[in-house]
């Protein structure tokens, strides 16, 4: 297996992880009181945007060619390190 396709694969499993993390949240948002939900579900809603993007960030890598895979790579990177903030600062603000 190559470079990029070792790389994608990774990220992918990350991203995984992070949707398996987020649907954590949404079932303790389900159960929470009303105020609490709506803030628990704006985050939720947010984390599902970024997820998307990062996903789609992914199938472009996939994409990109050989002269394009740097350039890939660091916008991947960048989504990537938003995304953790994004997922890491709910799971903290919201632990149970």
């Amino acid at each position: 297996m190559n470079e990029k396709e070792l790389y994608r694969q990774k990220h992918q499993a990350q991203l995984d992880e992070w949707k398996a993390e987020v649907a954590r949240l949404r079932a303790r948002a389900a159960g929470a009181k009303a105020d609490a939900q709506i803030e628990m579900n704006k985050h939720v809603k947010e984390l599902d945007h970024r997820m998307h993007e990062a996903g789609a960030k992914l199938t472009e890598l996939a994409a990109a060619g050989e002269e394009a895979w740097d350039t890939a790579r660091k916008i991947v990177e960048t989504t990537w390190d938003a995304l953790k903030a994004g997922v890491t600062a709910a799971a903290a603000k919201f632990k149970e």
